[in-house]
């Protein structure tokens, strides 16, 4: 199965980082933390968000980017609302790295700056009251978008209806 990887860069929010948590555990995504974070990792937020699925999770942390990119090669593409490619325009390999800013400042720009041509953002409207989507969401959208071009390795695409007819 090909590999996927979440990176989240000093997340502040536990909610936000349990809903992803989730997220990659059920789609058999690995989660990469990069720290420092906004709580603790027992925090009870983090825990009631993503539930039961904790054990399904493949987590790795860093104590900061330097050590992160010592022990990831990449590919590495930036979720920021300073992209200049929309995320489903972008042919996403085999390893491919998603990473994701802090919720009050994103990713830092001097790394943008530096990988313009890795930089991606989810469309929006062009109006300064809606400055970014919620992390969380932002995270299932690109989860989504690759799972989506890879044609779903390993997921069940189809529900199946259970009982008698209403």
């Amino acid at each position: 199965m090909p590999t996927l990887n979440i990176v989240l860069v000093e997340p502040e929010i536990p909610q936000n980082t349990g809903n992803i948590s989730r997220t990659c555990a059920a789609t058999g995504t690995r989660l990469h933390i990069v720290k420092p974070m906004g709580f603790t990792i027992d925090d009870k937020k983090l825990k009631r968000a993503g539930l039961d699925y904790w054990h399904l999770l493949d987590i790795t942390y860093y104590e900061n980017l330097d050590e992160f990119f010592e022990k990831n090669a990449g590919p590495f593409f930036y979720f920021t609302t300073k992209g200049q490619h929309v995320y489903a325009d972008v042919s996403y390999p085999d390893g491919a790295y998603l990473m994701f800013g802090k919720e009050t400042k994103g990713l830092p720009e001097s790394l943008l700056r530096a990988h313009p041509e890795r930089c991606v953002r989810l469309p929006m409207l062009n109006d300064d009251a809606a400055r970014s989507l919620n992390l969380s969401n932002t995270v299932a959208v690109g989860v989504y978008e690759v799972l989506r071009q890879w044609g779903f390795p390993k997921l069940r695409t189809m529900g199946e209806l259970h009982g008698t007819q209403d």
